[in-house]
């Protein structure tokens, strides 16, 4: 085979800077990616793996070079699925963001607003004015959320490595955790409950009893998905072995989450970086010592196990825990008292007859929060979570006024896709399946 170097095209670099021949890779390509391989005169075969694949976990192209079914090389192409959310941002009120960067990754929406709302308290200096109980319905949202999107994560890789029964009770559970957000927030997903200041509205009559029955169900659960998995020798035959990322891989490529606790480092922001008051919470942090595809699905296993613990405590505190679940500032606060009714979540009945029958002075005050939102210090803020994928954080940028200046997101699953050739590289043709459902990418986050 030849050492000829592939680089993915950049328009904006010099040619000189490129090692070797480049290839255009960013779309409507293929006929110059066959023929300059067939240049090379080399036997070869170039294969098109997408972007729309139903093992590429959504709207993502690999360019494989094999020799045989071995993978000489793997290029990553992105950009099927662009949203411009962050530019959209830019022309939306602070809290009009929210029901922006929750559709990015779309299997955990309420982390992507938790990080938002946090960078955009930390340029309002409101951090410590948070009221307890929204940041423990923060907590227990997210963890939930973690849940669910892990669930998602095991039902597809047992989809695209042959395990039906696996992708079916994976969703069923999931379904239930969905049902608990549509009873919360009003909707199974995007839900914009989290926003600067606080959360939506309180938890509704009923809410906690759910939880409770969902907090019964789920070990079994959990346990019954163990037993289909952990010791299956065909799914070990899979993932044991393959898909070898070490610690020193991970590290250079900046790779975080369950790829990263694979390899042995307890590295999580939960613990190592606390935010919402997680440092008061009674958790560990799972890892394996494997770096490869089965120890990442046994990292994810475990910490749904840690999720259901946390969500009790949250439950627990709920309990004592009372109050107002938005700032006090009425400057910042979302003005209305919401509630769930037939068509989703909306102002109050009683709230509205407030603002339109008895007192023309909240009647505006309402009106100018919700048009022209409320003004944020100049100055840029970068807080980082612990997604379900890894490090999330909003980087915000105000210049003074009523929206954002720039908003720009560390997405795990865009930077955890590098480790894809790093994974694939001298392996079969068909682990390429195993290494990326390891990762656990969605594109939603990654071309936002």
């Amino acid at each position: 085979m030849s050492s000829t170097k592939y680089t993915e095209y950049d328009a904006y670099a010099a040619e000189e800077a490129a090692e070797g021949k480049v290839f255009d890779v960013n779309g409507q390509d293929w006929d110059k990616v066959v023929s300059a391989a067939e240049d090379l005169g080399d036997e070869r075969l170039v294969i098109n793996m997408g972007p729309q694949h139903p093992s590429t976990h959504g709207v993502l192209r690999l360019i494989l070079t094999l020799d045989g079914e071995t993978v000489n090389e793997a290029r990553v192409a992105i950009g099927y699925l662009h949203t411009g959310i962050e530019k959209n941002m830019e022309f939306r009120t602070w809290t009009q963001g929210t029901t922006f960067c929750t559709r990015m990754d779309y299997l955990a929406p309420l982390f992507n607003e938790t990080a938002y709302c946090l960078s955009v308290e930390r340029l309002l200096g409101i951090e410590d004015k948070v009221p307890e109980r929204a940041q423990i319905i923060r907590v227990m949202m997210m963890e939930l959320n973690r849940i669910s999107s892990h669930l998602v994560a095991i039902a597809t890789f047992g989809l695209e490595l042959g395990a039906t029964t696996v992708m079916l009770n994976g969703f069923i559970e999931r379904e239930y955790t969905l049902d608990l957000f549509e009873e919360i927030t009003g909707l199974r997903m995007n839900h914009a409950y989290i926003r600067p200041g606080g959360v939506a509205q309180d938890l509704p009559s009923g809410a906690t009893s759910k939880i409770r029955d969902y907090l019964d169900r789920m070990p079994k659960r959990i346990q019954a998905l163990r037993k289909l998995l952990d010791d299956n020798p065909v799914f070990k035959a899979r993932t044991q072995n393959i898909a070898y990322l070490d610690l020193t891989g991970c590290m250079a490529l900046g790779i975080t989450g369950p790829v990263l606790r694979s390899t042995g480092l307890p590295w999580d922001l939960r613990k190592s970086q606390p935010y919402c008051g997680y440092e008061t919470y009674d958790f560990e942090v799972h890892t394996q010592d494997t770096c490869d595809v089965y120890g990442r699905y046994l990292v994810r296993m475990d910490e749904m196990e840690e999720s259901l613990k946390i969500v009790e405590q949250c439950l627990d505190r709920l309990q004592t825990v009372k109050g107002p679940v938005m700032i006090e500032d009425k400057k910042i606060g979302w003005p209305a008292q919401l509630a769930i009714g037939a068509d989703g979540m909306g102002n109050s009945p009683r709230h509205i007859a407030h603002i339109m029958g008895t007192s023309m002075e909240a009647l505006i005050h309402h009106f100018k929060l919700v048009t022209e939102g409320f003004r944020v210090p100049a100055g840029q803020a970068y807080v980082p979570i612990e997604s379900p994928r890894g490090e999330l954080g909003a980087h915000v940028v105000s210049d003074g006024g009523t929206r954002p200046y720039r908003v720009h997101f560390r997405e795990p699953s865009f930077v955890n896709l590098q480790a894809t050739p790093a994974m694939s590289e001298g392996g079969m043709v068909a682990d390429i399946i195993a290494a990326v459902a390891s990762i656990d990418p969605v594109m939603g986050g990654v071309d936002r």
